[in-house]
């Protein structure tokens, strides 16, 4: 089970559904950080400064 977040009312719950509003929650996790995209641009950035 995953903490989930009502992006209307702000509230934190476990159901797919905000019991407040009945709104579609969503993740309350940030998403997975990756370095893959940095590697993949870094000679562009580091040629732009």
């Amino acid at each position: 089970m995953l903490l989930m977040k009502c992006p209307k009312c702000k509230i934190y719950t476990l159901n797919k559904k905000c019991p407040v509003c009945k709104m579609k929650t969503i993740s309350a996790h940030p998403l997975k950080f990756s370095l893959e995209k940095e590697k993949k641009y870094g000679k562009y950035r580091r040629m732009a400064k």
